[in-house]
């Protein structure tokens, strides 16, 4: 049998042999690599001391170039000096060799060039904004112009910021002194040019300072629409309407997130005889969270005080209320409605005649006096609009006395409406609401048709629902962003948040399958004197509680 012949790279030396000296070349090199990476970490103290002595011999030979001749001399004598005397003091070669290691060495190390400055991008951006501006703030004739066309915006520019995304993050801009800053219409051109090249899709906020001419924009960061309804850590008599900014208010809530606990800046409504603004209006369009704000409002308020709500809208938005302890009705129906709205005048009225009494015969006012009364109104343009086909009394008249007279009584109201709605308002609601909300989609106009001034932050695309503004009083316009608290009865809520507003709910006053439908639990308080304690029900009658014989209030129906 014949033998086969092995493979040739087996046979032939040659090729082993440059195998050979190749691996041997390529372990070489890695040694030498090796040695030279370790050689300049052992040497890289002595190579920093060479390199910052180097550096001192340049310096002080670029020095000696710039000295005068006729100061050469006294420079020379005095060096010749000092190293005399270090010669000649114990030790002083040695210290003076010391020194100049050191010296050595911090003018040798390695410098960490650190890129000062716009890029060439955002320097583009900047100019463009820049001359963006020029029509709007150069006036012919000025003999120094702080914007000109194709002119330096550095001057008109003295600080600025970009966020890793190259977008302009803040902006500290200057303004001429005619410039009329104290007019809206000039700034509200100017806010919208900003507006528009600064980037859109995203909410700034301007300060204007008057009396240094300047205005900074600021980017604003999304407020967190996060926090549910949970029992927030406040005083009777404050309520928390929502969450703001960080550097709007000085106070801060410990609330639960998504992230777990945290600190957030509310912002804090609060009512009682001495509020300065004891009632609230809140306005939006449909499904901006105005429903939203006030039944998170009432499960406060049913902490210390009761609650009587008329949902002019009859969706049935307030129906987990219904039967609660504390919750003196829910009506949703015209003459239900009326019945309870004129039970709150009288109410209101005799809470008052009480407490004078109480007073004038040096008596503490009685407790149920004291205690909080919340009227909850969703709507009222829907029955006043109903009332004025039926030919009845529109049921926002029985709101003067307690929007008039609530403060002293213990009694807030809180109106929500809509924006195409708002000229049904009555004069009384209109006048006596100084806490503002608007919530949702609106613009600058509709904003400061609500809330008296116009908001310092451009409106964004889209708004999440319970976004908006709120101006209590005269104070400042807010961000607002109000807590999640919707309907549990809704099959589209979530199990988390129904479970978290249920939990909030008081317990039933009704057992559960026994109450109907329209009907409002018993009165706020027991009157003091011989009228007893009555309760509204469906259809505007009323009847007694307590025994004894009382005018019932007229029935609408």
């Amino acid at each position: 049998m014949a033998r086969r012949p092995l493979p040739r790279i087996l046979t032939d030396r040659v090729p082993l042999a440059r195998v050979a000296q190749s691996v041997s070349l390529l372990r070489g090199r890695d040694v030498a690599r090796s040695a030279a990476d370790g050689a300049s970490d052992v040497f890289h103290p002595l190579i920093t001391i060479g390199r910052g002595l180097r550096r001192l011999a340049v310096a002080g030979r670029g020095r000696w170039a710039e000295t005068p001749k006729e100061q050469r001399g006294p420079a020379l004598f005095f060096i010749g000096a000092c190293v005399l005397i270090v010669a000649l003091v114990p030790y002083g070669p040695l210290l003076a060799l010391i020194a100049t290691m050191i010296a050595g060495a911090w003018a040798g190390r390695e410098r960490v060039t650190v890129e000062t400055g716009p890029s060439e991008a955002e320097t583009e951006r900047l100019r463009a904004l820049y001359e963006a501006l020029v029509p709007y703030l150069a006036v012919e004739g000025d003999p120094s112009p702080l914007y000109a066309p194709g002119g330096d915006w550095t001057g008109a520019f003295p600080e600025y910021a970009f966020d890793d995304d190259g977008r302009l993050a803040r902006l500290r801009l200057k303004y001429p002194p005619y410039f009329t800053d104290g007019e809206d219409q000039s700034r509200v051109r100017i806010e919208q040019v900003l507006y528009a090249k600064a980037g859109r899709g995203r909410e700034y906020h301007f300060a204007w300072d008057e009396l240094a001419n300047q205005l900074t924009v600021t980017a604003l960061s999304a407020l967190p629409a996060d926090i549910a309804a949970q029992r927030f850590v406040t005083s009777p008599g404050e309520t928390v309407l929502g969450f703001t900014d960080a550097d709007a208010v000085r106070r801060t809530l410990p609330v639960d997130g998504d992230e777990g606990t945290r600190d957030a800046p509310p912002v804090v409504w609060r009512t009682g005889q001495r509020s300065t603004e004891p009632h609230l209006l809140a306005m939006g369009p449909p499904g901006a969270g105005v429903t939203t704000l006030l039944r998170s409002i009432a499960l406060q308020a049913l902490q210390h005080g009761e609650l009587l709500v008329v949902d002019g809208g009859g969706a049935g938005d307030f129906g987990c209320l219904a039967g609660r302890r504390g919750v003196l009705g829910v009506e949703s129906g015209l003459a239900g409605a009326l019945a309870a709205l004129e039970w709150a005048a009288q109410e209101t009225e005799r809470r008052l005649v009480t407490a004078n009494r109480a007073r004038q015969a040096g008596r503490p006012v009685p407790e149920d006096v004291r205690r909080p009364l919340w009227i909850l109104v969703d709507r009222p343009s829907a029955l006043t609009h109903l009332a004025s086909t039926e030919g009845r009394d529109d049921p926002q008249r029985w709101l003067q006395v307690p929007l008039r007279h609530g403060r002293a009584a213990q009694v807030t109201v809180v109106v929500a409406e809509q924006f195409e709605n708002a000229e049904l308002l009555g004069e009384a609601v209109r006048a006596h609401t100084k806490a503002r909300v608007v919530l949702g989609s609106a613009t600058a106009e509709e904003v400061r048709a609500v809330l008296g001034a116009p908001p310092h932050t451009t409106p964004t695309a889209s708004v999440p629902p319970g976004r908006g503004y709120v101006r209590l009083g005269t104070g400042e316009v807010l961000r607002l962003q109000v807590p999640a608290t919707p309907d549990p009865l809704d099959e589209a809520t979530g199990e988390a948040q129904r479970q978290a507003v249920l939990a909030l709910l008081p317990e039933r006053a009704v057992p559960a399958g026994e109450e109907t439908p329209g009907d409002v639990s018993e009165a706020a308080a027991e009157p003091v004197g011989p009228a007893p304690r009555v309760s509204i029900v469906k259809g505007g009658e009323s009847r007694t509680a307590r025994g004894g014989s009382v005018e019932a209030l007229r029935a609408e129906g």
